[in-house]
């Protein structure tokens, strides 16, 4: 086994989704934990509840306690710009978009719904975001017309980012030989061997640049998202080995150099 000896870039995706509960002051802090916890980025999700779920679905309350307004989201993004970690979403709905595009988002999501065209504004959304012509993830989770997606975005502004479309997700669903296509894993799983284990194989292959995307929370949450997040003990436990694992510079270690 021998690892590229250049320092890959690792990017860590703190994906809030509903977890902070509809509260500005549990949101903010949710931001300042993933930022000292090792995390480059923060992520919510813009969506209106009407256009993806049931008002029957038994979540439902809290499901609309955590909707993201725009108002919400301007505090969220200068709580972000001030101590330093960057803010984005994935967005459900074209107004949304434009919404973000003044906030001077660097990065857009396309979550699996929207990719796999399964909610109301799917279409409208992805056109959106194309037009924006900036850098963008896919999620293929739930399944991609990937040939309408290369006719809507350039070269060079999308990736697609692999994920199993299951909360939890169990390890064995993993699909390693479509997964190390991807530069970019939204990881499902409980836990966070499955994120380490696909760091060091990337690194192994000699990839220059990674995401990693994990749900977190607060170790009391409540939210719907709760029962596949991590606790922020567990997100600061896994930087500190991923940076520990991309400062290595390992040799080869086949049998003949063992003692």
């Amino acid at each position: 086994m021998k690892f590229n000896k250049n320092f890959m870039k690792v990017n860590i995706i703190a994906e809030i989704g509903s977890n902070w509960e509809g509260n500005i002051e549990l949101g903010k802090e949710h931001i300042k934990k993933a930022k000292d916890s090792g995390a480059t980025h923060v992520k919510f999700q813009m969506w209106r509840a009407e256009d993806i779920y049931e008002s029957t679905d038994p979540d439902w309350e809290q499901i609309k306690k955590s909707q993201l307004s725009q108002e919400v989201a301007v505090e969220f993004k200068k709580y972000a710009d001030e101590i330093g970690i960057k803010w984005f979403c994935s967005v459900f709905y074209p107004e949304a978009v434009e919404f973000l595009e003044s906030l001077n988002v660097e990065i857009h999501k396309i979550a699996s719904w929207t990719a796999a065209l399964k909610h109301n504004f799917s279409k409208e959304t992805i056109h959106a975001v194309s037009k924006t012509k900036k850098k963008t993830f896919i999620s293929i989770g739930n399944g991609v017309d990937k040939k309408f997606m290369e006719n809507k975005f350039e070269n060079g502004t999308f990736q697609y980012t692999y994920c199993v479309a299951n909360y939890p997700a169990l390890d064995k669903e993993i699909d390693w030989n479509e997964l190390l296509k991807n530069n970019f894993f939204s990881d499902h799983t409980l836990g966070i061997i499955i994120p380490i284990t696909f760091m060091i194989l990337k690194k192994s292959l000699g990839c220059n640049e990674i995401f990693i995307e994990k749900h977190v929370k607060m170790n009391n949450s409540i939210g719907p998202d709760s029962p596949f997040s991590i606790t922020f003990d567990e997100l600061k436990d896994m930087t500190n080995n991923i940076n520990r694992i991309n400062d290595l510079e390992l040799n080869d270690l086949s049998t003949n150099n063992r003692e």
